[in-house]
């Protein structure tokens, strides 16, 4: 299995020219005219166009937020790294135009297989009324050697590190798999008394305790011991790369477990896409051409992180038994006094399940009733909790109102 990423990519290579001859080919449709149009070719262009698309990619997507409507005006946007740490950035969509003190707000992205432009609508959407920072991880396989070990533990540091960048008065808003180490990270920071410790934190279809309504992410993750997991997954970085030797789980093993979950669904979206384009139907054929550009860019996770989540997280679950450590010390989520608690759910999250993310409401002993809410949307799956027309219309106003209240 160590050699599994060396067959990946020499596969890869193999069908590089294949791609290569599909891109050559689309480019020269636009010099053929109205022949172009003729039923026969658009037929041959839809299928190389599929052919050509089905490829996974390792290097972050565009965020491509450009303009926002904040307030009753439409503003520029503008990434700024605010601060280069080696496994992962803070990044900073700056608002220019916006005259008016806005809450800052710190998003913490999952580091599940795909970069964090995954949230790109929700940080689009945060930012109509605040400032957003977000953790945009880096592929483990660009990291190189030198740069050490990435854990569990050292993705709280980061979190605390990101937030102290912020300063004081900021929030935090956590989707899927970091709402555990984010919400270990302000339990430390308020043992702590640190002056940085966020005024909210919102999680969103997090892990708090997978128990309390198992799904088949979590059966998979407990079906095998942890020396299964990293006998069977774990692989080294080929040569090519920055981080060469070093030891990953690789995204592409992870987007082949998201795709058989749903594989027939996955078949018939691509047999749509090929019809669309067949049909010259390009408008609908570009929204899930645009969703698969995303989905296929995956990230490398560092073996010790990627196996302590599985064993910490999902198979011991330390965090809802009060038995997580951090560098060597136990988390108390019942220190949290001052900072609120906004929970949210997706009604048909087969992730993370109703019941998961609403436990940290049972942990969080120190905070008065007031400070504390919760938020189960109708309707939506897991990714319904932070992206698509009920994120923005029915989720987001909870948030908003949570970030406002505390601010």
């Amino acid at each position: 299995m160590r050699m599994l990423y060396s067959g990946y990519q020499a596969w890869n290579d193999m069908l590089a020219p294949a791609r290569l001859g599909a891109q050559w080919a689309l480019g020269m449709r636009d010099k053929m005219g109205p022949m172009a149009d003729w039923a026969m070719p658009r037929r041959m262009f839809a299928l190389m166009d599929v052919f050509e698309g089905a490829k996974l990619t390792h290097k972050r997507p565009a965020y491509a937020i450009h303009t926002v409507t904040s307030g009753n005006a439409e503003v520029s946007v503008r990434e700024e790294i605010a601060l280069d740490l080696p496994f992962g950035d803070l990044l900073h969509f700056v608002k220019d135009d916006v005259e008016a003190h806005q809450p800052k707000v710190l998003v913490v992205a999952p580091m599940s297989g795909h970069f964090s432009t995954l949230l790109r609508s929700t940080v689009a959407t945060l930012l109509r009324d605040h400032d957003v920072y977000i953790t945009d991880w880096k592929n483990a396989r660009d990291v190189p050697l030198e740069a050490g070990r990435f854990g569990f533990d050292d993705y709280v540091d980061y979190v605390i590190r990101f937030l102290q960048e912020l300063g004081e008065g900021a929030h935090l808003v956590s989707v899927c798999q970091p709402c555990v180490p984010a919400l270990a990270a302000v339990a430390l920071m308020s043992e702590d008394k640190d002056k940085a410790t966020p005024k909210s934190m919102t999680l969103m279809g997090g892990p708090i305790d997978p128990n309390a309504a198992p799904t088949v992410v979590n059966d998979l993750a407990n079906e095998k011991s942890i020396k299964w997991f990293e006998e069977n997954l774990i692989s080294v970085v080929p040569f090519r790369y920055a981080g060469r030797g070093r030891e990953v789980y690789p995204g592409f093993l992870q987007l082949s477990a998201f795709v058989s979950m749903n594989m027939e669904r996955h078949g018939a979206t691509h047999r749509e896409l090929y019809q669309l384009l067949a049909d010259g139907k390009t408008v609908e054929a570009d929204r899930i051409k645009t969703f698969y550009e995303e989905y296929f860019a995956v990230l490398d996770m560092t073996k010790e992180f990627y196996l302590e989540t599985v064993d910490m997280v999902f198979q011991r679950t330390l965090l809802s038994k009060g038995e997580l450590t951090v560098r060597g010390r136990t988390v108390n989520p019942g220190a949290i006094r001052k900072t609120a608690l906004l929970t949210v759910e997706g009604e048909k999250d087969d992730v993370c399940a109703v019941g998961q993310t609403s436990a940290a409401h049972g942990l969080c002993t120190g905070l008065r009733p007031h400070l504390k809410r919760h938020h189960l949307q109708p309707g939506v799956g897991h990714y319904g909790v932070f992206s698509g027309s009920k994120w923005e219309k029915q989720v987001y106003p909870q948030v908003r109102n949570m970030i406002l209240a505390m601010n």
